[in-house]
């Protein structure tokens, strides 16, 4: 499935500072981008998807299982599941990460108040 730039979520408030905004989705992975303000922090937490990316502009230091590394634009990464992660914001930045498998509370249906029917009982 193709998705076009304005088929997106409407941008939503992930923490203060950081807006989150599915970009599309599959059966196994999600999309989804991420605008964040200077000074913002994504505290430490853990879920079960792994999780890709990539910083397109600014600057954030990641704390991957306590191990601190900056990030500029170009670099990537790919954090397991169940690894605790967490984002200090440097400079306004913005990152495209992919999320396997699916993040439901980040599907459109369900950021706008629905249940996601997935076809499983």
């Amino acid at each position: 499935m193709f998705y076009k730039r304005d088929q997106g979520t409407s941008p939503r408030t992930a923490a203060p500072g950081i807006e989150m905004e599915t970009l599309c989705y599959g059966e196994r992975t999600l999309m989804a981008r991420f605008t964040l303000k200077r000074g913002s922090v994504l505290p430490l937490h853990t879920h079960p998807h792994e999780q890709t990316g990539m910083l397109l502009s600014g600057k954030v230091r990641f704390e991957i299982e306590g191990t601190r590394v900056e990030a500029t634009p170009g670099d990537a990464w790919c954090i397991p599941g169940d690894t605790v992660h967490g984002v200090e914001v440097l400079e306004d930045s913005v990152i495209v990460e992919v999320f396997s498998p699916v993040r439901e509370e980040y599907l459109p249906t369900h950021l706008e108040g629905s249940t996601h029917n997935s076809g499983e009982d």
